[in-house]
């Protein structure tokens, strides 16, 4: 009888490989970590800075539409977006108002959170002729304050809506 005694060799990763492999991966990932963990306060930023692009494009447009007009009176309002925007008649240029913001792209407790002049709990205090637009997901706290676009519409001829982003990463965070 003949027997082969020969063991057969197994297939597979030792206990120590497996461990180096898992350690390894732990250290990528504990570096790589802190790179995407404060992402958010940049994309709430930079969608802020879209809001800002999409206002001065409405307030652009409505203004050109009241330059175009060739009839004795001012035009007071331009439908955008299927929204009709009322414009000042001294200026041109769109007022401060829901509406903007809506022209816009901008829906109220969707994405953002509009401020309005004379609404409750307003972070960015706004005066009768702005409106400010924050990130929905910041409502309610401390750095709604921090974080917004503000809309601050003219009341003279000639002269240009201010739009201005406030806040920087870390305020929008």
């Amino acid at each position: 009888m003949n027997k082969n005694l020969k063991v057969q060799a197994q297939g597979g990763f030792t206990l120590i490989e497996l461990i180096v492999v898992i350690v390894i991966l732990g250290i990528l990932a504990a570096t790589a970590l802190p790179k995407f963990a404060g992402l958010g306060g940049d994309a709430r930023l930079a969608s802020l800075n879209a809001v800002k692009g999409s206002l001065n494009s409405v307030a652009m447009m409505a203004h050109g539409r009241f330059l175009a007009n060739t009839t004795a009176t001012p035009v007071a309002t331009v439908k955008m977006e299927d929204v009709t925007v009322t414009l000042n008649t001294t200026s041109g240029y769109p007022v401060a108002a829901l509406e903007t913001a809506q022209a816009a792209g901008v829906e109220d407790n969707k994405d953002y959170k509009v401020y309005t002049a004379g609404g409750t709990n307003l972070p960015p205090v706004t005066a009768g002729t702005q409106i400010a637009i924050g990130p929905l997901s910041l409502a309610g706290t401390v750095n709604a304050a921090k974080c917004y676009v503000m809309y601050t519409a003219p009341t003279t001829a000639n002269t240009p809506p201010t739009i201005t982003v406030t806040g920087n990463a870390d305020d929008c965070n």
